[in-house]
């Protein structure tokens, strides 16, 4: 009995052991659980003015107490523990004295246009030189889901080597891809700072936020009000009924599953299959049973997607 006894706790604590691990290390050595309010998250003073930007600014598409509960508008798949794994990151990060958050707008211009206010760039460093990303959630052009629809994706690519961003905007489309044009001015601007290649560099985005990708992609920054500079090497697309293309778009990857019943996975690969009709490089994925706003997919039949995704950028870097 007693030998029965020891092995069960041996067993039960290689379990305890085992869903750590998943959890990741930076929620372990982290300051917050599921159980941290958002609102202690948000007012955390390591974070200075900009930790209420973590959540989104609107605080009617979003509910929940604490980080385990988090709910966003359109959103399924939430993953309480990667929400626990990111805010321990940015705390990590801050707390050690780098830099995580980026104004896109100067004093004045937040000051004559107020809205510029909820704007910004989160930065995942990843390798010094390396080539970057810009992230963009979704939320209809209502709000930015960023701690489901971009935080992970950026967190991810920068542990993969790369240096990912993550657009905070304005809600509106033609808002939006101003502030998407103004953060890769305002990186290009300050490329030898932040130690980022801006060959090649990708734009990615889930629904709203792929659509801004995506326009930029066809029209380039310049069109948006930022400077003359190149469009995307690839575009990353998520769950997006955008249909508008050019002649000159970048490679564009894609996917979305096939119980979306905001966009329609046909309607996506019509895109891409008359895109690609033009010699433009493509790739396109749609996933069986998946309803909108899968994010990572973490779990799910899509599980892994973002390494395919990564993988049809570096094609495009080595073409480039």
């Amino acid at each position: 009995m007693k030998r029965a006894g020891l092995a069960a706790v041996l067993l039960t604590c290689l379990l305890l052991c085992a869903a750590a691990a998943d959890r990741g290390e930076d929620e372990m050595d982290g300051p917050y659980t599921v159980n941290t309010k958002i609102s202690d998250v948000m007012s955390d003073p390591v974070f200075g003015s900009w930790g209420r930007l973590i959540f989104p600014a609107d605080e009617g598409y979003w509910s929940g107490k604490t980080l385990g509960d988090l709910r966003l508008t359109w959103y399924s798949n939430i993953d309480p523990d990667k929400t626990v794994e990111i805010c321990n990151y940015l705390h990590d990060k801050a707390a050690a004295g780098e830099t995580v958050f980026y104004d896109i707008y100067t004093d004045e211009e937040k000051a004559a246009d107020p809205a510029k206010e909820d704007t910004g760039l989160f930065f995942f460093k990843g390798e010094p030189g390396a080539k970057f990303a810009v992230c963009n959630a979704g939320g209809g052009f209502a709000y930015v889901g960023a701690m489901h629809d971009s935080f992970p994706h950026a967190l991810e690519l920068s542990r993969m080597g790369y240096n990912a961003f993550a657009l905070i905007y304005r809600p509106g489309w033609d808002t939006a891809c101003e502030d998407l044009a103004r953060a890769i001015t305002f990186i290009f601007d300050h490329a030898d700072d932040l130690e980022v290649d801006t060959d090649c560099y990708s734009l990615w985005g889930g629904s709203a936020g792929a659509r801004m990708a995506a326009y930029l992609g066809t029209y380039g920054p310049a069109y948006f009000g930022g400077d003359d500079l190149p469009r995307p090497g690839a575009v990353i697309m998520q769950y997006t009924g955008h249909g508008e293309y050019s002649e000159s778009d970048p490679p564009t990857y894609a996917c979305v599953g096939t119980n979306d019943g905001i966009a329609s996975w046909r309607t996506m690969q019509r895109r891409l299959e008359a895109m690609s009709a033009l010699g433009i490089p493509t790739e396109f994925h749609v996933y069986e049973g998946l309803s909108h706003g899968f994010g990572l997919g973490t779990g799910t039949v899509a599980e892994g997607w973002i390494n395919d995704a990564v993988s049809f950028w570096k094609e495009q870097m080595e073409t480039d």
